[in-house]
């Protein structure tokens, strides 16, 4: 029995070998891989702060705008705040901040948009009438939404270019 476990393993493993199989971020000598696209991509100074919370993130996590920018990302954003519960008698109320994210991924030699997509990210916090801890706890929930938007573009953009090099 435990040499037939150790064989179906082996088999597994050697069928697996043989796939094409590769990590999205991963990069050999002769391909710079998704990791290098990422980092060749340019996103302009944003006007609005969600924006630029959405920019910080995608230029640390992304390594963007270090280098040859062959891209530019353009981000627009919406901002909206609704009530999930609104118990009057401890006059504590949930929020639920909702951010969307446009975007468009510009090839600057041909200026043709090559990808574009939505992406929107939710974070609830509790509004108790202590005005520092209100707006503490909206900006908290503004930079967690905002971090998740973000990771959702990186990874929607990532795959875009790790679906060029594989056509390429």
């Amino acid at each position: 029995m435990r040499k037939s476990l150790t064989m179906l393993c082996l088999a597994a493993t050697l069928a697996l070998a043989g796939c094409s199989y590769r990590p999205l971020y991963g990069s050999s000598a002769g391909e710079p891989g998704v990791g290098a696209s990422l980092a060749a991509i340019s996103i302009p100074e944003p006007e609005d702060r969600v924006s630029q919370l959405v920019r910080n993130e995608l230029l640390s996590s992304m390594q963007a705008g270090r280098g040859n920018e062959k891209y530019t990302l353009t981000l627009t954003t919406e901002v909206a705040n609704n009530d999930i519960i609104a118990n009057r008698q401890p006059a504590v109320t949930r929020q639920s901040l909702q951010i969307t994210v446009n975007y468009e991924l510009m090839d600057k030699s041909t200026g043709a948009v090559v990808n574009r997509g939505t992406t929107f990210a939710r974070a609830s916090y509790d509004v108790i009438r202590q005005p520092f801890a209100d707006l503490q706890a909206q900006t908290d929930a503004t930079q967690r939404a905002a971090r998740e938007a973000s990771a959702d573009i990186r990874t929607r953009l990532a795959a875009y270019f790790a679906k060029q090099q594989n056509n390429a």
